[in-house]
């Protein structure tokens, strides 16, 4: 670094350092360590800082933030406490390769040796998790430190960065060099060598089946993605985690998301001859099956900038480390010119033979079925999600927990754009409701609907008061089956037996709109579904803040 150019307060070149490496919003909840920097924020009106009322609730604001406008975004919690409160959703961001920079307030340097009152070790709670997880130990350390871990935050693979902040260090006041950003380019392409040999052996299947993943978003992949899958004349299917909008739904080579049933996938797979993974997690599951996904001999290609997924699992024969959109916008030209007219109509007949089982197609007999059994009182949960799907506007973000209820919504909810849909991708619930209101923070000119199981939102029901507060027009659906209806549904599958223990929110049940209500916000209770199409269609035309619909679903949605 250079010589020392200005005097100042580690507080203030906290806050110094993360606007000039692109925060312009922090979410927290404040304790007596956290004083400095809330002490600095009076000055830095181009920090915008939103509050929530609990820390889980605030790095799952800000991983909606990051994840919704690809932005670094900044979180601070209290101490040990807030950050062990933290860490349920800390564990999604890192799963969801957020860029994020988490830090916690922590003693004052050397008055840990006393075991304070809140004290704990900081950087090693946070270590299994964090891509990167250290302690600021000297004020003139602070700017290298914050720049190194925005550095790391934010080059691909992407993820979540955790820093302890003493006391001491942001009360401290000395020269200091605030250094400069750096941002390394992950946007590459492979070899032309590489594209050569990857084409040849594109060429030589007869049936490909493309997986698109997570990266698709990340890359802004979906233009490149339609081109060279209508070039190659591949079926294209949703990796197995559904945790964003990663193909457009109404393409006809898209048929659904895999799903985690490792039988089912299967199935699914077993006619293609070759699996071409784009920025995907390759065949992530859930439970135990004593099946596998990948039908034996089946060839993996691999592309994306995650290179711990590559051949994890499953050996890949070609494995590019490259970004997806510019590997495909270099790889379609190649696949063209080597396959010529012949190819083109190759690939022409292969997408048109999905016409009896796309997505388009399916969407319309499950309408039809929805349709025929109708709303019901309690309302049916796949008639809820098809309402819903017609009512919302075109561009509407669809931010999903709904867990057993919001099982067939990616069935009638088309992908329209990459940010369109945002899913849990860790299956840790409490994750939805907060994270909604960071993306529709992040979104203002989009209307977001959080559609969230009624157990999911009792995790982090809290959220709804910054959402009240800060006047975000969230429409928040929240799916009231009256228990955990997943579990019960495992304990029947995997255990024959129906006494579920732990399981029902009776004696008393749980008026979530009365919640909601005491938090100030608009709510209502609906059973029908002509109730249900009145209010959604009122909360939609209500900009001034959020509404939250209470949807009583049968018990075996």
């Amino acid at each position: 670094m250079s010589a020392p150019s200005n005097n100042i307060t580690g507080r203030a070149a906290f806050l110094s350092v993360m606007k000039d490496e692109g925060v312009t919003r922090m979410f927290g909840n404040p304790g007596t360590t956290e004083l400095p920097i809330m002490h600095a924020l009076t000055d830095e009106p181009d920090i915008q800082y939103t509050m929530a009322l609990q820390e889980s609730i605030v790095v799952a604001m800000a991983d909606g933030y990051a994840r919704a406008s690809g932005e670094l975004v900044a979180c601070n919690v209290h101490v040990a406490p807030g950050l062990g409160n933290a860490m349920g959703t800390f564990f999604t961001a890192a799963n969801s390769g957020t860029p994020m920079i988490l830090t916690a307030g922590q003693q004052e340097l050397g008055h840990g040796l006393q075991e304070p009152l809140l004290y704990g070790p900081l950087v090693e709670m946070a270590a299994p998790v964090a891509k990167w997880s250290t302690e600021i130990t000297q004020l003139e350390d602070l700017p290298r430190v914050l720049h190194r871990a925005a550095k790391i935050a934010t080059t691909a693979p992407t993820g979540p960065v955790f820093i302890s902040l003493p006391g001491d260090i942001l009360n401290a006041d000395a020269p200091l060099d605030l250094g400069k950003a750096t941002r390394v380019d992950t946007t590459v392409r492979p070899s032309d060598a590489a594209l050569e040999a990857l084409a040849d052996r594109l060429l030589q299947a007869k049936n490909p089946v493309v997986i698109a993943g997570t990266e698709m978003v990340a890359s802004d992949a979906f233009d490149a993605a339609v081109a060279f899958v209508e070039a190659l004349g591949a079926t294209v299917y949703q990796q197995t985690v559904a945790s964003g909008a990663h193909f457009p739904s109404a393409h006809p080579a898209f048929v659904r998301c895999l799903g985690r049933s490792q039988p089912d996938v299967r199935k699914a797979l077993e006619p293609h001859d070759m699996l071409i993974c784009l920025g995907a997690d390759v065949l992530r599951m859930s439970v135990y099956s004593p099946i596998d996904p990948l039908p034996e001999g089946m060839p993996v290609i691999q592309i994306g900038l995650n290179d711990w997924e590559m051949g994890k699992n499953y050996a890949a024969e070609i494995a590019l480390r490259a970004d997806v959109r510019e590997t495909l916008t270099a790889l379609t030209p190649i696949l063209r010119a080597k396959g010529g007219a012949a190819q083109a109509k190759t690939a022409a007949a292969r997408i048109a033979a999905l016409k009896d089982s796309n997505w388009t197609t399916n969407r319309a007999k499950q309408r039809e079925a929805a349709t025929a059994k109708g709303a019901g009182e309690p309302l049916n949960g796949e008639w809820l999600m098809m309402r819903m799907s017609d009512l919302a506007p075109d561009d509407v973000i669809v931010v999903d927990e709904g867990v057993t209820t919001a099982a067939t919504l990616n069935a009638h909810f088309p992908f329209t754009d990459r940010h369109s849909y945002f899913g849990n991708v860790s299956g840790g619930i409490g994750w939805g409701i907060a994270a909604a209101v960071g993306v529709q923070m992040a979104k203002p000119e989009r209307r977001v609907v959080a559609v969230i199981g009624d157990g999911s939102a009792q995790y982090s029901i809290q959220a709804l008061w910054t959402a009240a507060n800060s006047k975000t027009p969230v429409v928040f659906v929240i799916c009231n089956n009256a228990g955990y209806t997943i579990i019960k549904q495992r304990l029947t599958l995997f255990h024959g037996n129906e006494e579920y223990i732990g399981m029902d929110f009776h004696n008393p049940s749980i008026n979530v709109s009365k919640l909601a209500e005491g938090y100030g916000m608009d709510s209502v209770r609906v059973t029908t579904g002509e109730a249900f199409e009145e209010a959604f269609s009122a909360a939609l035309a209500k900009t001034d803040g959020p509404t939250l619909i209470e949807a009583m679903v049968h018990a075996d949605y």
